[in-house]
């Protein structure tokens, strides 16, 4: 890999001669592996011979990369793959957060934090996740539809539309895009990408974007600041910004001496924490946490008046929400049922008046759980209902060999046994439910998402899955 000179001169400033050797040694070798349990889909993966990630309570390295593509139990939402130093997110959050509070990811794609913050977050907590990009946003949604937790919003908005909602979060994380520098060992893009210019162009885009969404956090709120490159202009430098200028108290994170993470660097003595590849196993990672200051009365955010369309008249009144809908979930009754767009959805009835400030203020994907569509007469299961945790067993069942889940994965025709029932049929691979089809006898109609399917055409020779 050949690095860019900028880019190892601004690392013997910030290192020394020295011990920049060592770190460029580091990113020559091999990237680790590391996966994250989902602690809402209990699929019996062994971890006998994996090794614990100490800042994460269901994070481990793996000793060799599996064909994550071609593993059912990782479209089923088991478990996502997500770099190790990335997982800090959980101490951070683990220590700060003992209440049930409303979070926002702002730059939230593809969403491995989103997943990590929903889980660290207390239980009767609501996440918001958010990303500008179409094409992210998508994919966004898809991996937190596979995550399966019912408290979460996807939203696709610029982070200044964020601004109106004056202290509505009590956590934001900001995992800001940024130079890519930490990435330098596993994405040959961020070698060919970097350049000083690019990384004055992002810590200006970075302070905006945090600048945007600092009406939005409460006061006594977390601001949660990361990214994923070494230098200072976009590490140390833009957290002391924000802390004078935006005023905040940059806070501690308990840390053990083995984990060997590093502390600020050029000078700085706040508390802040840096992942070096050569010191941690894990990729490059900066993260802080800042407490807003609580010196100003908390206002509550105003909810838009309905949306009308170009004549000045409401929307048309929508079908009501088929009855059967709200049989589908575990505790169906703490649900709202409405349509949003051409979805029913089930949403957390305690965040009805979340719900109503979002949806009126971002442009909101998907909402709690997407239950099902109507086609003529026929109410179709979603898939968002088939990977939710709190999906109740009102469907039949049928259990797939690893051949026939990799061949519904890839959206090809099934055929069920012959006594298998006929209608909305529910397939499991290892009793996790992976999607519906519609069994109609001689065949069963595959309902799996045309866009989330695998699209590679072969299997491997050599198959490692969880």
């Amino acid at each position: 890999m050949e690095l860019p000179a900028s880019f190892i001169e601004n690392m013997k400033r910030l290192l020394g001669e020295a011990e920049t050797q060592v770190f460029l040694e580091a990113l020559a070798k091999e990237t680790p592996v590391s996966v994250r349990l989902n602690p809402g889909k209990d699929a019996g993966i062994s971890t006998e011979e994996w090794t614990q990630i100490p800042w994460c309570p269901d994070g481990y390295y793996l000793p060799k990369r599996p064909t994550f593509t071609f593993d059912p139990l990782f479209h089923a939402g088991c478990y996502y793959v997500q770099e190790a130093s990335s997982m800090f997110l959980s101490q951070v959050v683990r220590t700060y957060v003992k209440e049930p509070s409303i979070a926002l990811d702002m730059c939230a794609a593809p969403g491995g934090k989103s997943t990590l913050l929903r889980d660290s977050l207390p239980e009767g907590s609501l996440l918001v996740a958010n990303e500008v990009m179409p094409q992210r946003a998508q994919v966004l949604a898809e991996n937190l539809m596979k995550w399966g937790h019912p408290g979460v919003v996807v939203t696709h908005s610029d982070s200044a539309e964020f601004t109106s909602l004056k202290h509505f979060f009590d956590v934001i994380l900001t995992d800001v895009p940024c130079s890519g520098e930490g990435m330098f060992r596993k994405d040959e893009m961020a070698v060919k990408e970097w350049s000083m210019e690019n990384v004055d162009t992002c810590w200006q885009r970075q302070r905006m974007i945090v600048e945007n969404v600092w009406p939005s956090l409460k006061p006594g709120g977390l601001l949660i600041y990361s990214t994923c490159t070494f230098n200072l202009w976009e590490d140390e430098l833009n957290v002391r910004w924000i802390k004078e200028t935006l005023g905040a108290e940059v806070l501690e994170v308990p840390v053990q001496e083995e984990w060997k993470i590093t502390s600020a660097l050029g000078g700085e003595s706040m508390p802040v924490y840096r992942f070096l590849p050569h010191k941690t196993v894990g990729e490059g990672l900066f993260m802080a946490v800042l407490r807003k200051n609580g010196d100003e009365a908390c206002e509550a955010p105003l909810r838009k008046k309905d949306k009308k369309n170009k004549q000045g008249k409401k929307q048309p009144a929508v079908s009501p929400v088929p009855k059967e809908c709200k049989s589908w979930l575990k505790e169906g009754s703490a649900y709202l049922y409405q349509w949003h767009r051409d979805h029913v959805m089930a949403f957390p009835k305690q965040f009805q008046e979340q719900w109503e400030i979002l949806s009126s203020a971002v442009n909101v994907i998907h909402a709690g759980i997407s239950l099902a569509t109507l086609k003529g007469k026929d109410i179709i299961p979603d898939h968002s209902l088939a990977m939710s945790q709190v999906a109740e067993d009102v469907f039949p069942r049928c259990e797939l060999t690893y051949a026939q889940a990799v061949a519904y994965l890839r959206k090809e025709a099934i055929l069920l046994d012959s006594d298998a029932p006929r209608g909305f049929v529910l397939l499991t691979y290892r009793n996790m439910p992976l999607g519906f089809v519609k069994n109609i006898g001689n065949r069963a109609n595959n309902l799996y998402p045309q866009e989330w399917r695998i699209r590679s055409g072969y299997t491997p020779e050599e198959l490692l899955v969880l």
